[in-house]
């Protein structure tokens, strides 16, 4: 692989937008991130501490999560998580809380769906029920592009019952913020995403065909129809989340989806062999109805342009999801 651009360092991808990490020096909040074990929670907190350093990173960002643990968020450097129930201990201050914490889709197929159910809003509660007694005035939620199907009688019941429970945190947390003066919620509908910290690598394409590339084998595309996706990296999702959550004119409720140009995974397989010196392996594609997952790109690409946040290109987001799972190979 000589003749290739070398990956870019592991500690650039864990950087937000130079406005983002100005906005976040600049304000005084405490930070909280609830489900900080997670994709979203880690890259949160990595891109916290480069903007705050150490010091401010101590004194500013409380993790939380199922249990005391500690969280790798790469470069040596390890937060330490605390049990969700104790959220509501925290003394009153200001406060900006991401709230990340949701058992996914995955879950949904693999429980009863009352318990999946009650999982889910208990989480709700225990969060929601901390928010005024702690001080929070600024709470971004990580919602889904399945919120969009729940309703969607060709999805599958584990989807449309995932999107349901997120649609119910829409509404609910969108009512906390709307019934208290200077309360911002931002709700971020994600399709799909990249960087740093991506998990499930069987399931995700993305990753799977990077892990692939990187270990000189073939890029398998098993897919009998096109399944079409939109990718942003989750860096700069983050950024444009949080420099809107501080920003001075903005409705007490903002909802968007996470954008990206949709590409075929045909297309996404060749782009990265392309960067790797691999090949595509494509099964024959049959007549079965498109699969398409993806966003509202140009309300997206809108928002970052307003606010001042520079998107990474596609080519970029795999280089920069490759520079991490080639430091974590497995």
């Amino acid at each position: 692989m000589g003749q290739f651009a070398p990956l870019p360092p592991l500690a650039e991808t864990l950087r937000f937008d130079p406005a983002a990490r100005e906005a976040i020096a600049a304000d005084t909040r405490r930070i909280i991130v609830v489900g900080a074990g997670g994709w979203i929670g880690r890259m949160a907190l990595a891109g916290l501490h480069d903007a705050l350093g150490e010091a401010a990173m101590h004194r500013r960002v409380v993790a939380f999560g199922s249990a005391t643990r500690g969280i790798d968020i790469g470069l040596g450097r390890c937060v330490t998580q605390h049990p969700l129930h104790r959220l509501g201990d925290l003394p009153e201050a200001p406060t900006m809380l991401l709230h990340l914490a949701f058992l996914t889709k995955d879950k949904a197929a693999g429980m009863a769906p009352d318990a999946y159910c009650v999982a889910n809003r208990a989480l709700s509660k225990t969060v929601l029920g901390a928010l005024d007694r702690i001080g929070v005035d600024r709470l971004f939620l990580a919602s889904s592009g399945a919120a969009a199907h729940a309703a969607d009688v060709q999805a599958d019941a584990a989807l449309r019952l995932y999107g349901a429970l997120k649609a119910e945190d829409e509404a609910r947390f969108g009512d906390w913020a709307r019934a208290g003066e200077d309360r911002r919620a931002v709700i971020a509908r994600i399709f799909n995403l990249s960087g740093p910290f991506i998990n499930k690598h069987q399931t995700y394409a993305l990753a799977s065909f990077i892990r692939d590339a990187l270990a000189h084998r073939p890029i398998e595309v098993r897919a009998p129809v096109r399944v079409v996706r939109s990718y942003v990296a989750l860096r700069e999702l983050l950024s444009l989340v949080l420099v809107k959550l501080m920003a001075e004119q903005c409705a007490a409720v903002t909802r968007f989806d996470s954008g990206g140009t949709p590409v075929e995974l045909g297309e996404v397989a060749v782009e990265v062999a392309s960067r790797f010196g691999t090949r595509v392996a494509r099964q024959p594609l049959g007549d079965g109805q498109a699969n398409i997952y993806a966003g509202d790109g140009d309300g997206y690409a809108r928002l970052l342009e307003r606010y001042g946040i520079t998107p990474v290109p596609f080519p970029d987001q795999i280089a920069e999801t490759a520079s991490f799972l080639a430091a974590y190979a497995e």
